[in-house]
């Protein structure tokens, strides 16, 4: 099958009812292509950002109402710290814009809000926005949507790395006890399952440095078009080409379910 009709696939909606077949337990999307939509309509890049903005609701929206358990969003990586200064301000700006205006609806909506990356190199408002989402939302038990805000899959590893050696090095865990299960409750959200189907919008077909350890077996679906244009209908798209999918975890029987 040609690239092009692949896209075309990933982007059309559910042919069949939600409650017809399982939808995947958990989703992560990263969201690209805010500042080319900007670009295609002669606007600065923040507009592209607003919009992007716009698309978050929408998808947390759809994913709520489509009995998705896990939402993982890509939100700023570690590596957007070398975009232009002005650039970053304008997203740490949303971000607060978001928390602010956002995190009732979200609390009233019973989401839960995770949030993954690093956190002890930032502004302390952005550290305390953050820790409020958790916190307001601790007990809720609708969607779970984790935020990946400054991360990064190798720096995520790394800490896992490092909370494993301090046991070692307390005698508390010997080196032949570390095993990939080990590693795995050591990650920065150990018990939010792994994602069944990661979606990635642009056109772009990479990781990114996003979820390395947790997509060993997600599927991957890459959708043609821009953050700021996704919504229920391209969600529902890359659900559909998902469940197209064998899913064999490395064996040689498909399995089903998450």
């Amino acid at each position: 099958m040609s690239e092009a009709a692949s896209s075309d696939r990933a982007t059309r909606p559910l042919e069949q009812s939600s409650d017809s077949f399982e939808i995947p337990r958990h989703v992560a999307i990263i969201m690209d292509g805010n500042g080319r939509w900007a670009a295609a309509r002669g606007l600065p890049r923040v507009e592209g950002h607003r919009r992007g903005v716009e698309a978050v609701r929408k998808t947390v929206h759809a994913a709520g109402e489509l009995g998705i358990s896990y939402l993982t969003i890509f939100s700023f990586s570690s590596e957007n710290w070398s975009r232009p200064q002005s650039e970053i301000r304008d997203l740490l700006g949303l971000l607060r814009r978001f928390i602010r205006n956002d995190l009732a609806d979200l609390h009233k909506s019973n989401v839960r809000v995770r949030i993954i990356g690093e956190r002890e190199e930032l502004d302390r408002d952005i550290r305390m926005m953050l820790q409020e989402a958790e916190d307001l939302t601790r007990n809720n038990s609708g969607l779970t949507l984790v935020v990946a805000f400054n991360y990064g899959a190798r720096q995520e590893i790394a800490r896992a790395a490092r909370r494993l050696a301090v046991e070692v090095s307390a005698g508390r865990l010997s080196p032949d006890g570390i095993t990939a299960e080990l590693l795995t409750r050591s990650l920065d959200a150990a018990d939010v399952p792994d994602p069944d189907v990661i979606i990635r919008t642009s056109g772009e077909q990479r990781l990114s440095n996003f979820l390395l350890w947790q997509a060993a077996y997600s599927e991957l679906v890459f959708v043609p078009i821009n953050w700021p244009d996704f919504d229920r209908s391209a969600l529902e798209g890359a659900i559909a080409e998902y469940h197209r999918r064998e899913r064999r975890f490395g064996g040689l029987i498909a399995q089903t379910g998450s």
